[in-house]
């Protein structure tokens, strides 16, 4: 029996609701993973030293400081702020100049040695954000929230595609790709859609995840919370809770999903240290844990893909990833992230048999058949407000793409409508898909020379039909 190729309809309500609902059981979970905040420092994991340099640094920051924007800044409670406090007193590095009716209302500064000592703080590293978490800790969450645990149904892939031209049988295989949790290839020709496949994976990833604003390694502060990939969601307390106070150095965020595209290098993959700041950024495939990380265009990076392939063959096996600081000392921490590859090339021609094996679905992604390639069109002529009617998809398919031997893949329609838009706009004229403007956009998209100059005298009559409809509409 013939495979089915359709596009993937709308959710339905029941759908919806069956796809929201699982998210919504996810969500709870998630929301209740986050720690109640320290009340100590040794709770926090972190070194009294290391607490007392953040304090120290924002307070030469700000200047006068409130032990209430301590609070806001460092996102650490008033119970362990106050022992910071009090220890950077008996140092001698802060003093306090007033003290209002609230435990809160303290207002504290430098001392002259402490402004000099505060300096050398910040020359070493001039991080002064939230506190970090440990190590520890954020192993610990990663393993309770984990992208590894999760599972999809067939009703949850139909919602998460939906509105995309998609074969049947590739929907099937992307949610069995989904429940494997092993790395994913699209591969095919250029403009076949598959980035378009790829990003969509992450309305697969149900639920919420903690992220932390940083972790610390040796007293090395390495930055996770990135406001350009994470996406914060505030979690309500239900009505009437009032439940201890959770650890505001995490952000409950979704699932992330992180792309890197023909620029990826394998310096990209390891800690960057900046030597302005004095802190690290993490690497694209620790900021995406918990979520999804795609690797697109797979093959046109500066590096030979193997190497580039290489660097994960450990990580996928053992779900562990070793990291490197600039002092040389060497750690590993959870590679809890599910990695979608997209690729011109045939897998087998991008790494050896090693990397092959590691591969646990390989999803091949080509051109569209006649019936696709129309709802592509359509749906991208109603998004474009370019009117169009069934001629000049016929001119399109018929004389343009069967003439050139060119495939029905799914980037052209909407290219070539937004030209056909451009045109227009430059003529001031309405923007209608006849045969003259598809011809015209067709020529220069594909820089054609000499070819095609004009449409049969029939598809011009059809165009110039459409165009007075839709101006008499």
């Amino acid at each position: 029996m013939k495979d089915q190729q359709h596009t993937v309809p709308q959710a339905s309500a029941d759908v919806t609701r069956l796809h929201d609902a699982s998210r919504a059981r996810s969500d709870g979970d998630a929301a209740g993973k986050l720690a109640r905040a320290p009340r100590t420092i040794e709770e926090t994991g972190l070194d009294q030293n290391f607490l007392l340099e953040l304090v120290a640094k924002s307070a030469f920051v700000i200047g006068k400081v409130t032990l209430s924007q301590l609070v806001q800044r460092l996102k650490l409670c008033a119970s362990v702020l106050d022992s910071v406090v009090s220890f950077g007193v008996r140092e001698r590095i802060l003093e306090i100049v007033r003290r209002g009716a609230s435990d809160l209302d303290v207002e504290l500064q430098l001392t002259e040695g402490g402004r000099q000592r505060a300096a050398d703080f910040m020359s070493r590293c001039r991080y002064v954000g939230p506190a970090p978490v440990s190590l520890a800790s954020y192993e610990a969450v990663l393993a309770r929230q984990s992208v590894r645990q999760m599972h999809v149904t067939r009703t949850q892939v139909r919602a998460a595609f939906a509105g995309l031209t998609v074969r049947t049988s590739l929907l099937d295989d992307i949610g069995g790709a989904v429940n494997s949790g092993k790395p994913v290839i699209f591969f095919g020709p250029p403009g076949s859609g598959k980035t378009s496949l790829a990003e969509r994976l992450g309305q697969l990833l149900p639920g919420r995840v903690a992220v932390p604003y940083a972790i610390a390694v040796e007293n090395e502060v390495i930055q996770i919370f990135d406001p350009l990939i994470h996406e914060p969601f505030n979690v309500a307390a239900p009505d009437g809770a009032q439940g201890a106070p959770t650890d505001a150095r995490w952000q409950v965020c979704r699932r992330p999903t992180v792309l890197s595209g023909g620029e990826l290098t394998l310096d990209m993959l390891e800690l960057h240290y900046d030597d302005a700041s004095g802190f690290y950024q993490a690497p694209p495939h620790v900021k995406a844990n918990g979520g999804l990380y795609v690797v697109d265009d797979l093959g046109r990076q500066r590096v030979e893909p193997a190497e580039l392939l290489n660097r994960w063959i450990v990580p996928f096996d053992r779900g562990r990833d070793m990291l490197t600081l600039h002092t040389g000392l060497r750690f590993s921490l959870p590679f809890d992230v599910w990695v979608a590859f997209s690729s011109n090339f045939s897998p087998a021609d991008l790494g050896d048999e090693a990397f092959f094996r590691r591969l646990g679905c390989k999803l091949y992604v080509g051109a569209l058949d006649v019936a696709e390639y129309r709802a592509v069109y359509e749906r991208r002529s109603e998004e474009l407000r370019v009117p169009s009617d069934a001629d000049a998809f016929e001119y399109l398919v018929h004389h343009l793409h069967m003439t050139s031997g060119r495939p029905l893949l799914a980037c052209y329609p909407g290219d070539i409508l937004r030209i056909v838009l451009a045109n227009a706009r430059y003529l001031d004229e309405p923007p209608i898909a006849s045969a003259p403007n598809l011809l015209r956009a067709w020529n220069s998209y594909f820089a054609v020379v000499g070819e095609y100059e004009a449409p049969p005298p029939q598809q011009q009559g059809a165009s110039e039909r459409a165009a007075k409809k839709s101006a008499a509409g």
